[in-house]
């Protein structure tokens, strides 16, 4: 079969599948180079032709060029997606990219958020106008529910209800996230003047309205929250929405006698071994405060000196 057929084919599924356009995006980016790579360095035009040592060159040429381990992974992973596809459709025996070592990519422990900036962060914007309102609103969610940078941009009026917010997650997933009072009485703030802002004015149905009455960008949301942390004068540390899913995701752990599992479903990850990453972001003093609270021997019973 021609390599190039089957890719189009797997671009088809991965539309039924609800994938997102920047998914779709990368995803066309990365095969076309492995086509262009397989046809033009190793005369390969058939899907049947392409064996592990073809995969294997492909990976050392993006070490060669450069590129950091991480990308090199995470670009294979689309890669292996496409070739496990393959086997599912019995198009190969096997999904060849399995076999494929990737370089090991180092650890890195983000420095978070503490509990004081997050709170800064959000008093840094006040109810004056509709912006610093929703702005407030928009820090306060990121960090009261640990939600997506995307999953919040596209969040719906009618996702809302009195206490939950029904969130489409990655690959068209729905879940549901739980709105704390402190958060409800944000929100409640933030709607009353965006209700004053837009009277008798057209605007889309997204819940996060720019002043224009539209949805807001990734380049807006990401300025909204580099704002807050200029005026927090928080230093040092990535000033991100997803350092905010970190930040949840310890003040949960460390707070919560819950387990991780919990943790993953209510941040959405499809795999736990994501959401035990997020531990690495604790501090030596919040472990050990964590593993003295959950000691047998810590308030249970008496010993004998």
């Amino acid at each position: 079969m021609e390599l190039e057929d089957v890719i189009n084919e797997y671009y088809y599924f991965c539309q039924a599948k609800g994938f997102t356009a920047k998914t779709m995006i990368n995803k066309r980016q990365e095969l076309k180079q492995l086509k262009s790579y397989l046809a033009e360095s190793r005369g390969i035009t058939k899907l049947q032709s392409v064996t592990v040592y073809d995969l294997k060159a492909y990976v050392r040429q993006k070490q060669i060029a450069g590129l950091q381990p991480q990308s090199i992974v995470s670009m294979f992973k689309m890669i292996a997606s496409f070739f496990n596809w393959c086997e599912k459709e019995e198009y190969l025996s096997e999904n060849i990219a399995k076999k494929v070592e990737l370089p090991k990519v180092p650890e890195k422990v983000l420095n978070g958020f503490t509990l004081e900036e997050v709170h800064a962060m959000i008093n840094s914007f006040s109810y004056k106008t509709y912006l610093e309102a929703r702005n407030k609103a928009i820090i306060a969610l990121l960090a009261d529910t640990g939600i997506r940078a995307m999953e919040l941009r596209t969040l719906k009026t009618a996702s809302f209800s009195e206490t939950k917010i029904l969130v489409n997650g990655k690959g068209n997933k729905e879940r549901i996230i739980f709105i704390s009072p402190a958060l409800k009485r944000i929100l409640i703030k933030y709607e009353r003047l965006r209700k004053q802002n837009f009277k008798d004015r057209q605007t889309t149905d997204e819940y996060f309205l720019s002043y224009q009455g539209r949805g807001l960008s990734h380049v807006a949301l990401d300025s909204v929250v580099k704002q807050a942390g200029k005026r927090a004068g928080v230093e040092g540390k990535r000033v991100s929405p997803h350092t905010f899913r970190h930040f949840y995701a310890v003040q949960w752990l460390d707070n919560t006698n819950m387990d991780v599992y919990s943790l993953s479903r209510l941040l959405g990850h499809s795999d736990i071994s994501v959401t035990q990453r997020y531990l690495h972001s604790m501090s030596d003093q919040q472990l050990i405060t964590k593993a003295i609270n959950s000691s047998p021997l810590m308030g249970r019973f008496s010993t004998k000196d």
